[in-house]
């Protein structure tokens, strides 16, 4: 699976014709149906509903048309296990009819056409109308490369969620404290109690009681993993890391230490910029190193964080 750079800025919407217009409106009453996992795109919409939603989520374009027989046997399957994925993933249906030029960016030659896009970069699919057990290995690797690039693929429980993600730092600095903290349940209260009496091991323990009752509890995962930053740059001695960090371009955990620092001070990408200049610059378990835990600093921040998409995209760029 070979991603490969893509942008359709500048593309021009030609209008669709009258049945291209009642097809999309049939696609969004599905869509409507399905939960949001399934939409249709065309050339206006595309930047916004496939490359930048795929920063924070994996979309899979079904390249179709009305008249194609086979795209008439593989839309259901790919609709059916958008479904069941429960917003793993993102399915936008393309008309290739109505979205010439959008087709013609694609390199679509044949169809139905199936590909992903992932952190803003195209991922190769597949041409044909595949059994439906295929589908389901190729949507499993997708979500393997998703996976390994930080993005959260677990089934969403609401969107919801997400705004509640949004509100938890508000400043854009991890260890802000999340609005309306009142509202939240008890063990919150004391995380932040614990916190503001600087007692980070008390803190720590209150978000691990929370994960071991709600383990995909999004609040309580972001605020760990604030804690445990401030923990790990409460011993170090900033001074020596900044030195050791100089002296060893290639040591990666001189390099996460110097991140870490940087984050916790709002140096939000400067701390990026390094752990990506060691996976551009490393091998091995050293990049390794650096990938996961620049995976684990995307954490502490919203999700639809404009910084964590500039890295995400970029960490995508490097690794394939």
């Amino acid at each position: 699976m070979q991603p490969r750079d893509f942008s359709l800025y500048g593309a021009v919407d030609l209008g669709a014709r009258q049945a291209a217009a009642q097809r999309r409106q049939q696609a969004t009453q599905s869509a409507a149906a399905s939960g949001g996992t399934v939409i249709e795109v065309t050339e206006q919409t595309f930047n916004v509903d496939v490359v930048e939603r795929s920063r924070t989520v994996p979309v899979v374009l079904d390249l179709w048309a009305e008249w194609c027989g086979p795209c008439k046997q593989l839309s259901p399957v790919l609709e059916k296990l958008a479904a069941e994925g429960g917003g793993q993933w993102i399915l936008a249906k393309v008309d290739v009819d109505a979205n010439p030029q959008l087709s013609a960016a694609l390199q679509v030659q044949s169809i139905p056409m199936v590909m992903a896009v992932i952190g803003g970069q195209l991922v190769d699919g597949f041409l044909g109308a595949l059994p439906e057990a295929q589908v389901r290995q190729w949507l499993a690797q997708v979500l393997e490369v998703a996976e390994k690039l930080g993005l959260d693929v677990a089934p969403a429980d609401g969107a919801e969620l997400d705004d509640e993600l949004d509100d938890a730092a508000p400043d854009g600095r991890p260890g802000a404290a999340p609005a309306g903290v009142g509202a939240l349940p008890p063990a919150y209260a004391e995380a932040r109690a614990a916190m503001e009496r600087g007692d980070l091991d008390a803190a720590a323990r209150a978000f691990e009681a929370e994960l071991a009752a709600s383990p995909d509890d999004p609040l309580a995962k972001t605020g760990l993993a604030q804690v445990n930053l401030i923990r790990r740059v409460s011993s170090y001695d900033q001074a020596r890391a900044r030195r050791d960090a100089a002296e060893h371009p290639g040591d990666a955990d001189a390099q996460i230490r110097v991140a870490d620092i940087d984050l916790a001070s709002g140096r939000i990408e400067e701390a990026f910029d390094r752990l990506l200049g060691v996976v551009r610059r490393t091998s091995g378990e050293e990049r390794n190193k650096a990938r996961a835990h620049l995976v684990s600093l995307f954490e502490l921040l919203p999700p639809r964080d404009p910084r964590v998409a500039k890295a995400r995209s970029t960490l995508s760029a490097l690794l394939f």
